[in-house]
């Protein structure tokens, strides 16, 4: 049990001290942590060497960016069930762009033109497979351990599918649809190649699901949860084909990977794979599962798996019954604090840290320790466990600083706790003397999510910690009954932690990362030649193929390449859009009234919608996206014939 000062080091008038009374008993712990590099940050004309240099170190002044001056860091959100993925500037916390991934966005055509229908999905008649979305987690691509700017990830938890956007156009580019599984919610990429160790980059993306169901779930087995069960999955980063699934014992939640490519782990909440509430709080720990990538590799390998239904996916047996030696064994369950939510490496690559959101406390556990146990060289599995610090109520996500401590997020006590990982793992061994919580800011309130600049990789650099707080009751102006949500900004480069900004959020994010601006190069034109149904002054023009129609059309500020377009009614028309413009920001857009058309085009890129021309009459197809002096009066004419 942590002592005394460490659970009641709060003022006496203090909500911590107030719900400290209820607190459930912890234990100690924790590890130590990578060294802090900095790059970018802090360069000229960034946010932070105009504040440098204007004298400026704590409170708001230091999280403000002068007009024409850019941000050190890019902060990729997901934004919950609006089904997108959103970009902000850190520290200014502006809102840099929106992106569209599961939900339907009429401002740039996604879920409307026919590239992005392909990649969402559609049924046979050409309409959505999806409308809805819940996107939790945001991960990026890495080379040595460290974002390589290419790929972001993102999950769908609704209907378990996991979205790639490329980083060069920050557009998603291709959707994968997991089988079997249901409430998919935590996402982590691959550091290195866990069976070529000469690929130090992002090979494979790691999914966990939390809903147990029946296999297949076809209508069999309803009554009888006990026969349900949870797949973990692996995707392959590049072709986004789903490689191999292992089933488990209990659930999953959050996903983390090793640094050396051997491990990916969840933490799992309801090691009882219970189907009711009571029944998930039944157990006195729950656990974190190791799962050895390469091992797994090499039973898919040998064709030892099996299918389940319709799919052809691998399915290797991970369950404990089926893995008694831990030599042979694809899994390892280590046992944790009840209920945890989020499982972090820390950058050095030592450890994994779980938060018992149950139990106020957080559990350390020695990656070396965990590949001992595989190696048969440990007793049990707890044994891999080497601290576990009590920290406060209700913890949930740890982020690192990369000098040794570490950030959690405290829901209940509405909290971020700076704790030491060095000296958690002091206290666990019996040392009393060492101070393990070294810090602790009231957030506003109840924050879900926490993340540290640069925290999820080996370059953690200690400069910001952004809270996501799910409540924000009395902080902003009155809108309804719907309030937003408030992303808190905290200084963590000091002994004390200072928040310098808030800013609203539009429900519901969870998860991001902070990546160093320099690490993200972007495209700002297209490059038409990507397109194959370009459209040009050599193509141009109407052709119909019975009651078919092709309308290939150009734009070039201030006008479309065709005055009058004209179809018949019963017409299957496809418009297909190219924009001609190479000035960077010059964005063309494309909507015809009643017929639900809307989307842009940016400088030389292409895109096309299909429809029936299912109405008669004269339509003003016009420019949606300001782009001229002229752009009121870029439009075309949209004639339907009866």
């Amino acid at each position: 049990m942590g002592s005394d000062h460490e659970v009641n080091d709060a003022p006496a008038n203090s909500r911590r001290r107030f719900l400290g009374k209820s607190a459930a008993l912890g234990l100690a712990g924790a590890g130590v942590l990578a060294g802090c590099k900095e790059n970018g940050a802090g360069a000229p004309g960034s946010a932070s060497a105009s504040a440098a240099a204007a004298g400026k170190s704590h409170g708001a002044s230091k999280a403000h960016v002068e007009p024409g001056q850019l941000d050190d860091y890019y902060l990729f959100s997901s934004g919950g069930h609006s089904g997108e993925a959103r970009i902000m500037g850190v520290p200014s916390g502006r809102t840099l762009r929106r992106i569209p991934v599961f939900n339907i966005d009429p401002m740039v055509g996604w879920g409307i033109t026919n590239e992005s229908k392909a990649i969402i999905g559609t049924k046979a008649d050409g309409s959505l497979k999806y409308t809805t979305g819940d996107t939790h987690h945001v991960h990026g691509s890495y080379k040595n351990g460290t974002y390589d700017g290419r790929f972001l990830w993102v999950n769908d938890k609704i209907h378990s599918r996991l979205a790639r956007i490329r980083m060069d156009t920050m557009e998603c580019d291709k959707i994968t649809e997991l089988p079997n599984v249901m409430g998919f919610h935590g996402t982590f990429p691959d550091k290195c190649d866990p069976v070529d160790k000469s690929i130090n980059h992002t090979t494979r993306v790691f999914c966990g699901a939390e809903f147990a169901i029946p296999f297949p779930n076809d209508g069999r087995d309803l009554d009888d949860p006990s026969k349900w069960g949870s797949l973990f999955t692996c995707v392959d980063a590049e072709t986004m084909d789903v490689r191999w699934q292992v089933r488990v014992d209990g659930n999953m939640d959050l996903v983390a990977t090793s640094y050396d490519g051997r491990f990916a782990c969840s933490n799992q909440y309801n090691t009882e794979n219970a189907p009711d509430q009571a029944g998930m709080m039944a157990a006195e720990r729950d656990a974190c599962v190791f799962f050895d990538v390469a091992r797994i590799e090499a039973l898919v390998k040998a064709g030892k798996f099996t299918t389940i239904g319709s799919s052809k996916v691998p399915v290797v047996d991970g369950r404990k019954a089926a893995n008694p030696d831990p030599k042979t064994s694809v899994t390892c369950y280590v046992p944790v604090g009840k209920n945890p939510h989020g499982v972090n490496a820390s950058p050095d690559g030592k450890y994994m840290v779980c938060s018992g959101k149950l139990s106020p406390t957080a559990t350390v556990i020695e990656v070396a320790l965990v590949a001992k146990w595989f190696d048969g060289e440990l007793k049990t599995e707890r044994d891999a466990v080497v601290a576990e610090p009590e920290i406060g109520l209700g913890p949930l996500h740890t982020a690192f600083d990369g000098k040794g401590n570490a950030f959690t997020t405290l829901f209940l006590d509405s909290q971020i706790v700076k704790w030491n990982v060095a000296a958690a793992i002091a206290q666990f061994k019996g040392d009393k003397s060492v101070k393990v919580v070294l810090d602790r800011v009231d957030v506003h309130y109840q924050p879900g999510h926490g993340y540290a600049s640069m925290g999820e990789t080996r370059e953690a650099d200690g400069k910001y910690f952004n809270s996501g707080n799910k409540f924000s009751k009395d902080r902003f102006l009155p809108v309804g009954p719907l309030h937003s949500e408030t992303e808190q900004l905290i200084d963590i480069t000091g002994d004390k932690m200072v928040i310098i900004s808030d800013h609203t959020a539009y429900p519901e994010p969870h998860d991001a990362i902070i990546m160093r601006r320099d690490i993200v190069k972007t495209r700002q034109i297209y490059n038409m030649d990507d397109f194959p149904n370009k459209v040009t002054a050599d193509n141009a023009g109407i052709t119909r193929n019975g009651n078919k129609v092709h309308v290939r059309l150009m734009s070039q500020a201030p006008a479309f390449s065709m005055p009058v377009i004209k179809v018949k009614k019963g017409d299957e028309v496809t418009i297909t859009l190219t924009n001609h413009d190479k000035v960077e920001d010059l964005t063309h857009g494309c909507a015809i009234p009643t017929y639900n058309i809307n989307f842009i085009v940016n400088p030389q890129e292409t895109k096309s919608v299909t429809f029936k021309a299912d109405h008669a009459g004269a339509f003003w197809m016009y420019c949606t996206h300001f782009c001229h002096a002229l752009h009121l009066e870029m439009r075309s004419r949209f004639l339907v014939e009866a």
